[in-house]
């Protein structure tokens, strides 16, 4: 593995880069004035532009979703991509070289810019013979699925020719060497000398979600091609088919706008989708949809409950696309969405759908989807006569090995009831094999831990957000919010002293607390990363709000003023506590006669009156 990349050239892409420029690339933005720009959130459908960007915070925030974060998070969101990954697209937009730490070596990156460089070159050289002669059958073939020059041209289709060599030697002229070539996986070597792996084919370039070509897809043509008829890019050290999906760079930024993902079998189903309106839709390469695949999605996906996130599935009506949806079945919990099941009309695929039906043939097709479960559950159902009295046993028996693994006792009870409908058995006999199926569960389930240690004592959370239809909460909104955007007008020892009696919130005493911690190291030229990594979710998005919320003035010196004000309560309601402190104080020690301590409590008094007189000066 490449070494960890230097923090140094972290902050040289962090310093260099521009929030608002990299934004709106994906966003269209409206500036707000003072490096503010507002635009429609690409994380949820809105109507009115409730996403925010700052580039001198080099923060963006939507307030209708909460979606936020710097700079780095919202191109690994947007694309669905890691942190180093993140790094690296960043850099090469800047043209910076990436250093990397001592301890390892860097040689793996370097063969993995090579290969991703050899790639590039080859999807170009494929895209130039497209249009040859020798390319006529491949386009025939398409045409014929209802692909034309155009929509080959959008999805960037190329042609591999019959050439032995024609593409190793053109990529040799450009100055890859062999050995490059057959790591790359576009080249093997036999006893002829180097050969193509592709040849006479009709070629896909596979991309990941920073746009970057990482291996290809091809297709037979010819009948004296004696490979698979379709022949992918084997392991390189960009490619790994556990983790790649056809169409994520033409998906990821609509998956993460409207929160939806189609998983479909082929390049030709993507394609189809795509062209169809079902811009979301993506394919595994070559082999089943696996765990890598779930965590490059989740990464997309919201975990909003409000608004969860839809994965549609759809396999071939055949044993081995119906193997697939049950393992899809089983993975669905590991997602951050809901899952459904899309089946074509008489067992059509995507492509042939839209070739037989048309577009909104395949629309309606996504918008009919169900559910996964009901999809699992009929399934494991239609295996059975349910004519028989013994067909209804033994269907409801194999629903009910499913249904005992929700943990949504509603959700259970919805099913127990269609399965009880399906089977024509009482409802309370499919309850019990439920809760039959459920007791073996649990069996298996403590044999299982038995061996297992116990899991590390979690924190507990704050669930108690803050009540904005409280007056009071509100006010102390408004402070956090003139704390955060304008420390320089409060010095630490004030904010010491306001944070005692003016946070009753949950939420904002850990931000103030988090605020005060950052600033007695930092001052008020704090770092707001520092604060969050002292904040867990939602509380971090709370405070990230507050650093956005725009102040109610016309320009920086009159939300300075505003800020400045709302400081000057606070402090004043600070004081009026202390002194109530000291007048408390005072009753006992009059009451004992301590006629010393008395004197000196009043004089403290008296400088606090002095305090509050100044403060209400200033406001005048």
């Amino acid at each position: 593995m490449a070494g960890r990349i230097s923090q140094k050239d972290i902050e040289e892409v962090k310093q260099r880069t521009n929030l608002a420029d990299v934004v709106g690339e994906y966003v269209q933005l409206k500036s707000a004035g003072s490096g503010e720009y507002k635009g429609r959130c690409p994380f949820h459908d809105e109507k009115s532009p409730s996403f925010t960007v700052s580039a001198s915070k080099g923060l963006y925030h939507c307030f209708g979703c909460k979606e936020g974060g710097n700079l780095f998070d919202f191109v690994a969101k947007m694309d669905g991509i890691t942190f180093p990954e993140v790094i690296e697209k960043l850099a090469g937009r800047i043209g910076l070289q990436l250093t990397y730490e001592a301890g390892s070596d860097s040689s793996e990156h370097n063969a993995r810019a090579r290969v991703l460089e050899a790639n590039k070159a080859a999807a170009d050289f494929f895209a130039s013979k497209f249009d040859s002669a020798e390319a006529e059958p491949g386009r025939k073939l398409l045409a014929e699925r209802g692909f034309d020059s155009t929509a080959c041209a959008q999805f960037n289709l190329g042609w591999a020719p019959k050439g032995w060599s024609s593409l190793s030697e053109h990529l040799t002229n450009l100055g890859f060497t062999e050995s490059e070539l057959v790591l790359a996986g576009l080249a093997s070597k036999g006893d002829r000398g180097l050969y193509d792996k592709f040849r006479g084919r009709v070629i896909w370039p596979i991309r990941d979600a920073t746009n970057a070509v990482i291996g290809f897809g091809a297709r037979k043509i010819f009948e004296d091609d004696k490979g698979p008829k379709y022949l992918n890019t084997s392991e390189t050290p960009v490619y790994h088919k556990s983790r790649v999906l056809y169409g994520i760079d033409f998906a990821k930024r609509d998956i993460a706008k409207f929160q939806q993902v189609v998983i479909v079998e082929g390049y030709t189903d993507v394609m189809a989708c795509h062209l169809a309106g079902v811009t979301t839709a993506v394919a595994t390469c070559g082999t089943a949809f696996g765990d890598e695949h779930i965590r490059m999605l989740n990464r997309i996906l919201s975990t909003d409950p409000a608004n969860p996130a839809q994965v549609i599935f759809n396999f071939d009506p055949d044993e081995a696309g119906q193997k697939a949806a049950m393992r899809a079945f089983n993975d669905a919990s590991k997602f951050n969405a809901q899952t459904f099941m899309a089946v074509g009309p008489d067992g059509l695929d995507p492509s042939d759908l839209r070739t037989a039906r048309g577009d909104e043939a395949v629309r309606e097709m996504i918008a009919n989807r169900k559910p996964l479960l009901e999809f699992a559950v009929t399934r494991a159902m239609s295996k059975f006569d349910l004519n028989s009295r013994e067909g209804q046993v033994g269907g409801a028996r194999a629903a009910a090995a499913l249904l005992s693994q929700l943990e949504d006792s509603v959700m259970r009870g919805v099913y127990e009831r269609f399965v009880a409908d399906a089977t024509k058995l009482d409802r309370q006999d499919v309850a019990l094999l439920v809760q039959e199926a459920a007791k073996r569960d649990r069996k298996q389930g403590v044999s299982q831990m038995s061996a297992q240690s116990q899991p590390d004592e979690i924190e507990p959370t704050i669930d108690l957000a803050p009540d904005l239809s409280d007056p009071a909460t509100i006010a102390e909104r408004w402070l956090l919010i003139a704390l955060v955007q304008f420390p320089s007008l409060c010095s630490l020892a004030d904010f010491a002293r306001i944070g005692k009696t003016n946070f009753s919130s949950p939420w904002y005493k850990e931000i103030a607390r988090a605020l005060y911690q950052a600033r007695s190291v930092q001052g008020a030229d704090y770092s707001t990363d520092e604060v969050m990594e002292k904040l867990a979710e939602p509380v971090r998005s709370t405070f990230r709000e507050l650093l956005m919320v725009e102040i109610p003035a016309v320009d920086d010196k009159g939300r300075a003023k505003y800020a400045a004000g709302v400081l000057n309560r606070a402090l004043e309601r600070a004081i009026e506590a202390e002194k109530n402190q000291l007048r408390s104080d005072r009753r006992s020690a009059d009451a004992m006669g301590q006629l010393e301590q008395v004197a000196q409590i009043d004089h403290s008094i008296a400088t606090l009156d002095a305090e509050i007189h100044a403060l209400r000066r200033a406001r005048a």
